[in-house]
């Protein structure tokens, strides 16, 4: 496996070229970061952008869902997705309107889904969407029984085609615009998790668990 994932021309960046990135472990990390991916597709002429989980699981992406899902079972069918995630970790903001920004790190997938008919893969996609969310949480819970299975449709997409777009740093003024009495810099912007809330129908001797307690993404 190459470290690098090559660009193909739909992946390649035109504008700012320089923010393009294409290794392979800094787009896992974003991926694997990130909570929800957009999901982008066109039925019959309508185009459609569906915020959804997924998980990932070595170079594949899955997403899943009821089977009744207009969204799944559209993409069932082959048709070509556009897949998104971005994480916003600054703002950015200069000494001009013009150059005001952001600080993020960003992912698009492009390709054809299909659908995961094995059952052990089907599992694995499951439990890798369920570590997602929540770290070694699979190992706590009760698995999906047949019933549940059969209503879920996962599908598998290939990250294959696929590329990062990243920007850090300050801001960038014009030159004659560093001596205008504005402040200028980055606001840092981070995920922080509160205290966890037990369910109200939580048997009482239950306690949170660690990794409820001291969550962290």
């Amino acid at each position: 496996m190459t470290k690098d994932i090559l660009p193909t021309v739909r992946t390649k960046l035109r504008r700012l070229p320089k923010r393009g990135a294409y290794d392979r472990e800094l787009i896992y990390q974003i991926l694997d970061e990130a909570f929800i991916c957009h999901v982008g597709f066109v039925v019959d002429g309508q185009p459609y952008v569906i915020p959804t989980g997924y998980g990932r699981v070595g170079e594949t992406l899955y997403l899943h869902g009821s089977a009744a899902s207009r969204m799944l079972r559209n993409l069932a069918k082959g048709i070509d997705v556009c897949v998104t995630v971005i994480l916003t970790d600054g703002l950015v903001l200069a000494r001009s309107a013009f150059h005001h920004s952001m600080n993020y790190r960003s992912v698009v997938v492009l390709g054809q889904a299909t659908v995961v008919e094995d059952k052990q893969e089907k599992l694995i996609a499951l439990e890798a969407l369920t570590n997602h969310i929540i770290p070694q949480r699979w190992a706590e819970v009760r698995a999906p029984n047949e019933q549940e299975l059969k209503a879920t449709l996962v599908l598998a997409l290939s990250l294959v085609e696929v590329s990062a777009k990243v920007r850090t740093g300050p801001p960038v003024d014009d030159e004659e615009d560093y001596q205008l009495p504005v402040w200028a810099g980055v606001i840092p912007l981070r995920l922080a998790a509160s205290p966890p809330v037990s369910d109200p129908r939580l048997r009482q001797e239950i306690e949170p668990p660690a990794h409820a307690r001291n969550y962290a993404r």
